[in-house]
């Protein structure tokens, strides 16, 4: 992971992370002109301190004493992340990310261009966040046992707020589901994935194991891939990650009288919050899930799992 990340740096930031010490448990770094460069980790902020004008290893300095971005960082390190050649990567700049290789994702905010009340582009990138891609695999270990039926898998929706991990617990199922084991036989596993975070595709390739009989459409909107994933790719299970509006779960309905199984994710803090949304409450009146899986993060960023069955009853 270090070397895809220090590589997009000024070369004057990148010597003080030539020490790997800093990698781990990273989550996030967060990039801001005229403000200090920012590295979360399970929510605790460290900053890069500059002493002597040099910049040297993040730590838990003050938020004062850390090293201020110039506007200079920032276009290097645009330069950087698009081979200098930013324009290439227009579509993605429109959507506000792209990705690197080893699958991190960049997210990026400034001055927005509009044409004809549409946001056709950005300008004056002033603002990153590098997000850290994570393969953590046998997190969802405990998870699968539940999930699984003997035909197949039920349909399972994970809930979480943003930032708690659904992705990386989806495309551990993902990888286990595909490859399979002793107890059950791989199952074909069809990706739509909008925003590049399940396999984040880098030039098409996927950075991240999805497991041998894995499918992806990279950058696709869930709506048109489930649809074109169904047509072209027989998939056993569909995978969607942040489900959000009606038609989103039209089309999974369409999935389901294909007999096709689902795994999704969709933002909710709580259980009260997925059934404050009607789409979403009538899901679980009609029961298209059989599983739903509500992720939360103590204090202490440790992470927990709460599964339900189809009528919201909870099983452990």
């Amino acid at each position: 992971m270090a070397l895809e990340i220090v590589k997009i740096f000024p070369v004057h930031i990148r010597e003080a992370l030539a020490n790997d010490t800093w990698k781990a448990g990273l989550e996030e770094i967060r990039v801001r002109v005229g403000s200090p460069l920012e590295f979360i980790y399970g929510g605790e902020s460290r900053y890069l301190p500059e002493h002597k004008g040099v910049c040297i290893l993040p730590s838990a300095c003050g938020y004062e004493s850390g090293y201020r971005m110039t506007p200079e960082d920032l276009r290097e390190m645009l330069n950087y992340i698009s081979d200098y050649s930013l324009y290439a990567y227009s579509e993605e700049v429109k959507e506000g990310y792209l990705t690197i290789e080893g699958g991190h994702r960049i997210g990026m905010a400034g001055q927005v261009v509009k044409k004809d009340g549409k946001v056709t582009g950005l300008s004056h990138i002033t603002f990153l966040n590098v997000r850290i891609a994570h393969e953590k695999r046998g997190c969802a270990d405990d998870i699968l046992p539940h999930i699984r039926r003997s035909d197949g898998i039920y349909n399972t929706l994970m809930l979480s707020p943003p930032g708690i991990g659904k992705t990386t617990f989806l495309r551990d199922l993902i990888r286990q589901l595909s490859a399979g084991d002793a107890g059950a036989p791989g199952m074909k596993v069809g990706v739509v994935d909008e925003r590049s975070e399940i396999a984040a595709c880098h030039l098409g390739i996927p950075q991240n194991d999805l497991g041998p009989r894995t499918d992806v459409l990279d950058g696709c909107k869930k709506t048109e891939g489930i649809r074109m994933l169904l047509r072209s790719m027989s998939p056993q299970i569909l995978a969607v990650d942040e489900l959000g509006g009606k038609e989103d779960f039209a089309a999974v309905k369409q999935a389901l009288c294909c007999g096709c199984r689902v795994l999704g994710t969709v933002h909710a803090g709580c259980v009260q919050e997925l059934l404050d949304k009607p789409y979403l409450q009538a899901c679980v009146t009609q029961k298209l899930f059989g599983r739903y899986i509500l992720i939360e993060r103590n204090s202490r960023g440790e992470r927990s799992t709460t599964i339900y069955d189809e009528r919201m009853e909870r099983i452990c």
